[in-house]
């Protein structure tokens, strides 16, 4: 067990309200009269999640879509957010403030307010929480999925991954992979659209193979990836299925329901009895990698 799960298992014992939903799904779900408010909170920290030459815009954007995956995860529509601040170098939070009016601005989310507090002489650490009403089918979490369901996923996995590589100088690579990295797309729409047909979801994150891991834990199921299946970006796909950062929806679904017209996704895996995840190629068992995607402490 991580320092972080052992930390996480010690609040879970005191996040008793059913809201928190034990602590073990991306964000709470507050009922509020005959409505449901879903609440998240990201925190992103200069050389864990950016690096400290990204541009100050792009750590904006990025602050804001991380919160904006995790209510696009639970099929929420957003309704606004609070920031925490550390005040550092002007020109930096000047530049910041610009991202963060423009990342606002292309989601159409206010910002409700927050705190500053001094943050010279330390790496910056951003906290950002997101407020998000439930869409009229339901909250789906990360621990509903079903033997027999299949496992889904939207978009391309890996071009984050690439896009980071480029952002440290180790490669050269496409336009769309750096801005992948550093302007990640909430699904929003997707999530909304899915959030009454899956029987669980959550966001690509830390890599697909460990959230998938996690998915699959969660319902105390075991989880098979075709690897052949997975739509990735580069020539390596265990690099792109272990490489996170991506905020694609992964979702779980009984294989004969219809998906909705506006969500584009491909299948790429089945949950059944179990625990643990497998990873196949064509059919055959292939071993899993050492690593299956980022964790904490």
């Amino acid at each position: 067990m991580s320092r972080e799960q052992a930390f996480i298992a010690r609040l879970a014992a005191i996040a008793s309200d059913p809201a928190a939903r034990g602590l073990a799904d991306d964000a709470a779900v507050l009922a509020v009269g005959a409505h449901a408010i879903v609440l998240t909170h990201d925190m992103i920290v200069e050389g864990v999640h950016y690096l400290p030459g990204d541009p100050p815009e792009d750590v904006a954007w990025k602050l804001v879509a991380v919160n904006l995956s995790d209510l696009a995860a639970k099929g929420a529509r957003p309704l606004g957010v609070l920031l925490g601040y550390p005040l550092g170098d002007d020109a930096w939070d000047a530049r910041f403030t610009e991202g963060l009016a423009e990342v606002l601005a292309r989601f159409a989310v206010p910002l409700l307010g927050g705190d500053t507090v001094s943050g010279r002489g330390a790496g910056r650490m951003l906290g950002l929480t997101a407020i998000g009403a439930a869409a009229p089918g339901g909250v789906p979490s990360r621990s509903g999925a079903r033997d027999g369901d299949a496992l889904y996923v939207t978009g391309t996995i890996g071009l984050a991954g690439i896009g980071l590589a480029m952002a440290r100088g180790a490669c050269d690579g496409p336009q769309e992979a750096l801005t992948a990295y550093r302007r990640p797309m909430p699904r929003l729409a997707e999530g909304r659209a899915l959030a009454g047909r899956v029987s669980a979801m959550m966001d690509v994150s830390d890599g697909l193979l460990i959230d998938a891991k996690r998915m699959a834990e969660a319902s105390g199921l075991s989880v098979t990836i075709a690897l052949e299946t997975v739509p990735y970006a580069g020539a390596d796909p265990i690099a792109a299925v272990t490489a996170g950062d991506d905020y694609e929806l992964l979702f779980a679904a009984p294989p004969d329901r219809a998906l909705p017209p506006e969500c584009a996704a491909t299948r790429i895996g089945r949950f059944a009895a179990g625990a643990g995840v497998r990873l196949t190629d064509r059919g055959r068992p292939i071993p899993l990698p050492v690593r299956l995607g980022y964790e904490h402490e």
